[in-house]
């Protein structure tokens, strides 16, 4: 099965714990025993670059508290950032902001023995020497063990986090094909945006709609050259508000085409797309939920009124369609899972960090007690008011939709339901296998993401770097969990009740086996070239926060 590439990046937020005061921005960073926030504040700027000369040498296995080096910059920023926080920047080198990532990595990173020491000197920014401080293991499927190592502008982070709102059509791309002849196709469109507005009477765009051409460039064919493929990107792919694009365009199952006209705004992704309750062969009542995102904070009362409505309306059985869901907060993928198996859970451990082996017991980023996360059964406040009752399905089993998108907190939902007993049945494609999160740190304007923690559930299982995979899969690698292996399937819209893999959900709610392949696999094939000519279309990358394990709010 070809990797689903998300084309539009979607808005999604990593940070620390609420009680470090915020993570990432200015002075939102850690205040903590590595170094996540110097003691010094931006006053002491006026600190000469010179004076930490000596105390930067570089000793081979010799290595200095992070907190030494922290928030010494090479270019000290001054005012605030967009939170409001004034930065804690102070005159410094860049071999100081070299030597933080050495010793934060050596204090905090999940396999810091697996780290060469390297000396800085031989690096030439930040970065680039970042870019290394990383183990170079691989997983049993021959995969890198840290595939997530990242760094960004601490300014786009704090967009991110903020869940400001970016230019689309508000229409989810996947590129089956990047070279001519090229299959652009539409994954899903948001409520309210133009892609789902109407016109002609018809929907803009539907799920597998196929982009045809592009303000008159034929998109399939054409563009034969890298700066017209770049004009495609930019007419498609928007990255502010106000762009218009004229396409011509083809419906799954359609023998015609249609011209369409869109129009960019300013769009943030709604976490719960969907929702729906269908009736299975035996006329029980089955819940589907379409929920693309933990974050942002929306996330959190998006899902509890989809449970609340699910709950209000009987379900027997819930769908949880995780397929394109890259992760986000970890305390929501918590209540997520409370709110499917209730009482089950009392008492229960939904997640438990595994941190490196100094650490012992204790967190070595805050500093604080590594106590494990509870499948919380009250709301923590991020848009439902804190300590709100959470409503609860008290289920026994619960199908989960899944592709190679589906990451970090969703899987946390399928690891931290199956460590308490729960039946999570899963129907689609291995998951992407990312046990592991962060805690973003800023220093001196950019944000660092290194892997600092492995989730692991109730019965000590986090063993999932190649992902889950449905039993009947052909996948040698994986975690094997009962369900039916069924490709995505682009010629329905999801949430309806012929769409493969919800179809596969709901036979096998009754029959408990999975339907012929051939009944199933219903995935739209372009007629794909053996061997790719011309440019490839440049797709903006799937950003990292959208496949994180965010832990604010743990341990609360």
């Amino acid at each position: 099965m070809f990797r689903i590439q998300h084309l539009c990046i979607a808005i999604t937020a990593m940070a620390c714990l609420s009680a470090c005061g915020g993570g990432g921005g200015g002075g939102s960073s850690f205040s903590s025993p590595s170094g996540g926030s110097s003691s010094s504040s931006s006053s002491s700027s006026s600190s000469s670059s010179s004076s930490s000369t000596a105390a930067n040498a570089w000793v081979s296995g010799v290595f200095a508290a992070a907190s030494t080096f922290k928030d010494k910059c090479a270019t000290v920023r001054t005012g605030t950032d967009i939170q409001g926080n004034t930065y804690p920047d102070r005159a410094g080198t860049s071999q100081d902001e070299k030597m933080w990532l050495r010793s934060w990595t050596h204090e905090t990173y999940l396999w810091n023995t697996e780290v060469a020491d390297a000396d800085p000197a031989g690096y030439s920014t930040p970065v680039s020497y970042f870019n290394v401080l990383k183990t170079t293991a691989v997983t049993a499927s021959g995969i890198a063990k840290d595939q997530f190592h990242f760094s960004e502008s601490t300014a786009d982070y704090l967009s991110r986090l903020t869940s400001a709102a970016s230019g689309s059509y508000g229409a989810e791309f996947i590129v089956i094909q990047a070279t001519p002849p090229r299959d652009v196709r539409v994954m899903y469109t948001e409520p309210g945006s133009p892609a789902a507005a109407l016109q002609n009477g018809v929907p803009a765009l539907v799920r597998g709609t196929k982009i045809l051409t592009v303000n008159g460039v034929d998109a399939v064919n054409g563009a034969n050259t890298q700066a017209q493929v770049d004009a495609l990107n930019a007419a498609v792919f928007p990255s502010s508000a106000g762009v218009t694009v004229n396409l011509v365009v083809q419906d799954p199952g359609a023998s015609t085409t249609r011209s369409i006209s869109l129009t960019s705004q300013n769009i943030s992704p709604k976490p719960v797309n969907r929702t729906r309750v269908l009736n299975d062969s035996n006329g029980n009542k089955v819940g589907y939920i379409l929920f693309n995102t933990f974050s942002p904070y929306s996330s959190e009362s998006d899902i509890v009124n989809a449970m609340t409505s699910m709950q209000t309306q009987g379900v027997k059985d819930l769908v949880l369609d995780l397929r394109y869901n890259g992760g986000g907060l970890l305390a929501v993928a918590s209540e997520l899972s409370y709110m499917v198996s209730g009482s089950a859970s009392t008492g229960k451990t939904f997640d438990k960090l595994r941190f490196n082996a100094a650490a012992g017991n204790n967190d070595p980023v805050t500093g604080a007690v590594n106590n494990p996360i509870p499948f919380y059964n009250t709301a923590l406040g991020f848009s439902v008011t804190s300590g709100t009752a959470l409503p609860a399905l008290n289920l026994n089993r619960v199908f989960v939709l899944t592709t190679d998108e589906t990451c970090s907190a969703s899987e946390s939902v399928i690891n931290g339901l199956r460590g308490i007993g729960v039946n999570v049945i899963q129907v689609g494609g291995k998951t992407c296998g990312k046990p592991y999160g962060f805690y973003p740190q800023d220093n001196c304007g950019t944000t660092y993401y290194s892997i600092q923690f492995q989730g692991t559930n109730d019965a000590g299982f986090g063993d999932y770097a190649d992902g889950f995979t449905p039993t009947n899969s052909s996948d040698t690698t994986g975690v094997k969990i009962a369900g039916c292996a069924v490709n995505d399937d682009f010629s329905h819209d999801l949430g309806d009740g012929n769409e493969a893999l919800l179809k596969s959900a709901l036979s096998y709610a009754t029959a408990g086996t999975c339907p012929a392949v051939s009944a199933v696999s219903a995935r739209i094939s372009a007629a794909r070239s053996t061997t790719p000519t011309g440019p490839a279309l440049i797709k903006p990358q799937r950003s990292i926060m959208d496949s994180n394990m965010d832990v604010r709010q743990r341990g609360r």
